[in-house]
């Protein structure tokens, strides 16, 4: 197949995939008990690690103009139809809320012979940390009764794939930290190559074994037998709410060291056959040239009981040592990674793919041929991810921006799936601090909050009994960071801004007030906060024990008191808009009351800052940052502040993350043509090779890509463009430029009604500005102090500041 048509071949495959994403759903399956049941495969472990087959074969008298089905699994599944992968799933959930996706099948499916084939497996106690499961299961629904002829039950036909082992990682085998599931190994002798074809015989494979009906999650039916057989079910189903993953073809750049082999200069770019003799040792170190997400795909012929690993890591590291050198270098590092392990079997063009996405920027592959040489015929990637499509551009004068906003959504999209992810290699969990940071830059980057808002019910719907979220969601392990509530306040108060959806923020009031119970609970008499359970992350700084900042016996700390002040003000600003007045106005009575209570305890009149602690021992960035933002210091005082937490080196300095919050009041005080100079972190991290951004701006950092490293992507278009949102759903807009040193910018985001444009030119004292604003939408113009009101549409004004 040639280069062009392979790529048409792709998008082709990526229209299939996403063609369904808005299908109706019949109404009768979100509110009764479905017609078919879950089934497995007979014998089976129902939690042990597996992975299975399972087909059903069909007639049809004439092609359908319409096939809709709806499907899932425990823990995961591809769908195939006639040979054709359509869909991959369920999006992850947990089991009160567990998806499904719907597909319409109609163009794969022919007159005559048809057969649905699916692999599902359950990686059991290997999991990623963020797979919920209950048991091992398939289930299967029509829309209609026409449809139904599909459902699965006991004339489904399945099969454990006997090929598959796992691979546990270690933490040595990554360096660190590690919750995002095993390496596999493949049998290739052992493998039912053609499962997914019409013409496989599947003679011998048993029957399914049913289980429960398909239950919807708000189901009802009064013809039910009894309410404990309509209440009763492992899984709860909701439809899917994000659309189906994009998947494109992607190629490794070159060759960086080999053993044992002289690759073509054309491998690994183009495909192409690569003789391995028998009884050989071959060791390639590839690179993408980038870190990306992506399902390797090796193609390999003859060779049989070679053996194939393959191996992936971000960068290489120092031997002996936790440490990196410059993302590029790889002569004298070592490989340490997750590992894959294919065993040929002699046959011709033997696909592996593994079950789960990769993230590499470094591909390791090592061969070892028997008694019978081995032609690899290609070695590619499949790039997957969420599909964020690019709304928004920034230009200006200095071209380095351009570099960092590129960096910055490689680095978003690493990590955006299923789920927002805090770093796409080792954890792939969803943490609300990290979150909160990627939808912003999602909201300004492309304008679709529909992943923002997948996580701010996902956030919601791991709620205690207590009222606090926990820190992640999903996740099999609990871990509560009480102060990740508070942010999950903050998120949804941006979306609120942002994406025109008052109703869905309305309808998670009930969960703001449930965690901010939480926090009234443990109110002192002054109003502050007392002591406050479980691990109270803030933010990686150095000083700081887990991330912890300092904190009295008796729990005082103004990091704590200043995140829950924030969170009375969004939350008394959304309930006096969209839920209870008089919650408004408790918020407002208690914030006032912690505000006062900050300023008295935390602030040191002779170093005119605030303490970490009412023991004045220890000061930050961090607090003071928050102290801005919460409004404890307002006007000339806040900018002063301002000017003294990037000045004094003493204090304890935000880490990459906690710069967000750090740049926000910077933005806040009117203090924004420093920006620029603040990006220092990250042009040391594109000094160091970076091609996404690390969790910790050093050259011990465990990740090389974190989702909160990209605030940039948010601050160069909400800061030095200056477009924000100035009311909810983002109605109207304010346009308040810090160009800094440059004398032109410009560029375009989206907007729920269409697009916000602005062109700005500074020279000495005066601002050429050229703005467009959606069809009904208003705004202003800040700068230097001199206000311009802005209608919709086009604007070109010249401002002279004061």
């Amino acid at each position: 197949m040639t280069k062009r048509a392979l790529g048409i071949a792709w998008l082709i495959f990526i229209f299939n995939l996403s063609a369904h994403a808005d299908l109706r759903i019949n109404p009768e399956l979100l509110q009764k008990r479905w017609s078919a049941r879950w089934i497995s495969v007979p014998g089976a472990s129902p939690t042990g690690y597996g992975v299975y087959h399972f087909r059903r074969t069909f007639e049809l008298k004439a092609k359908p103009a319409s096939f809709v089905i709806h499907v899932t699994a425990d823990n995961r599944y591809q769908l195939y139809v006639n040979g054709k992968r359509v869909s991959s799933g369920p999006a992850r959930g947990d089991l009160l809320h567990w998806r499904f996706e719907t597909v319409d099948i109609a163009p794969h499916l022919r007159v005559g012979k048809n057969v649905l084939a699916a692999v599902v497996w359950n990686f059991a106690e290997y999991a990623p940390e963020a797979q919920i499961s209950r048991r091992t299961g398939f289930l299967l629904q029509g829309d209609t009764e026409a449809e139904r002829i599909v459902d699965t039950g006991r004339a489904w036909r399945c099969t454990r794939n006997e090929a598959y082992r796992p691979l546990p990682v270690s933490a040595q085998d990554v360096m660190g930290y590690y919750a995002a599931g095993p390496g596999e190994q493949v049998l290739a002798a052992r493998y039912p190559w053609g499962w997914e074809l019409p013409d496989f015989d599947d003679a011998d494979w048993p029957m399914a074994e049913e289980g429960e009906y398909g239950l919807p999650r708000e189901a009802w039916d009064n013809r039910t037998r009894s309410a404990w057989e309509l209440g009763s079910s492992s899984w709860l189903l909701v439809p899917r709410s994000i659309p189906p993953m994009e998947e494109r073809l992607v190629r490794l750049q070159r060759v960086r060291r080999s053993l044992g082999i002289e690759a073509p200069n054309s491998f690994p770019q183009q495909a192409g056959q690569l003789l391995i003799p028998a009884h050989a040792r071959v060791e390639l170190l590839l690179d993408q040239s980038y870190l990306i997400t992506a399902y390797p795909e090796l193609i390999v012929s003859g060779g049989k009981d070679a053996t194939i690993s393959l191996r992936y890591a971000e960068a290489l590291w120092v031997p002996g040592k936790h440490e990196k050198r410059n993302r590029d270098q790889v002569e004298g590092l070592e490989f340490h990674g997750l590992r894959d392990l294919f065993i040929a079997d002699g046959g011709r063009g033997r696909l592996f793919r593994p079950l789960w996405w990769r993230a590499y920027r470094y591909l390791e592959l090592k061969i070892e041929t028997e008694d019978e040489p081995l032609v690899l015929e290609d070695l590619r990637g499949i790039y997957t991810g969420y599909p964020f499509a690019q709304r928004a551009r920034f230009e200006s004068d200095e071209a380095e921006l351009q570099k960092i906003l590129e960096i910055g959504w490689r680095t978003v999209r690493a990590c955006a799936h299923e789920t927002f992810m805090d770093c796409p290699y080792y954890e792939q969990l969803q943490y609300v601090g990290d979150a909160r940071v990627q939808a912003l830059v999602t909201f300004y980057m492309a304008g679709d909050g529909r992943l923002a808002r997948n996580a701010i019910e996902a956030i919601d719907a791991s709620r205690a009994s207590d009222g606090l979220t926990m820190s992640r969601a999903p996740t099999r392990t609990l871990q509560y960071i009480p102060p990740f509530s508070l942010w999950w306040i903050g998120m949804l108060h941006d979306y609120w801004y942002y994406q025109d959806d008052a109703g869905f923020v309305r309808r998670m009031l009930p969960g703001v007030r449930a965690v901010l119970e939480f926090f009234s609970a443990r109110l002192k008499e002054n109003g502050s906060l007392g002591r406050v359970p479980w691990w109270n992350f803030v933010d990686w700084a150095r000083e700081w024990a887990a991330g912890v900042p300092p904190v009295e016996d008796d729990g005082a700390s103004a990091l704590l008191d200043l995140q829950l002040l924030l969170a009375y003000n969004w939350a008394a600003e959304m309930e006096r808009a969209l839920g209870s007045k008089w919650l408004a106005d408790e918020y407002e009575r208690k914030a006032e009351r912690l505000r006062a209570a900050s300023r008295e305890l935390y602030w040191d009149s002779g170093r005119q800052l605030f303490a970490d602690t009412p023991r004045k021992a220890s000061f930050s960035q961090q607090t003071n940052a928050l102290a801005i933002l919460a409004d404890v210091v307002r006007g000339e005082e806040a900018r002063a502040l301002m000017r003294k937490i990037l000045e004094d080196r003493s204090l304890v300095q935000c880490s990459i993350y906690f710069r967000h919050y750090l740049h926000s009041a910077l933005n806040k005080v009117g203090e924004g043509d420093r920006y620029l100079d603040l990006l220092a972190p990250w042009r040391e991290m594109i000094a160091q090779g970076l091609t996404t951004w690390a969790e910790i701006a050093d050259l011990t950092t465990r990740s090389d890509c974190h989702g909160w490293g990209a605030s940039p992507n948010y601050e160069l278009f909400r800061t030095v463009l200056g477009i924000d949102s100035a009311a909810p759903g983002f109605r109207r807009v304010i346009i308040r430029p810090f160009l800094g040193r440059l004398k032109r910018a410009s560029g375009t985001i989206p907007h729920p009604k269409g697009a916000v444009r602005v062109s700005l030119v500074i020279e000495e004292n005066r601002l050429s500005a050229k703005i467009s604003l959606p069809a009904g939408v208003t705004g202003e113009l800040v700068w230097r102090g001199v206000r311009r009101q802005l209608p919709a549409g086009e604007s070109s004004l010249v401002v002279r500041g004061r």
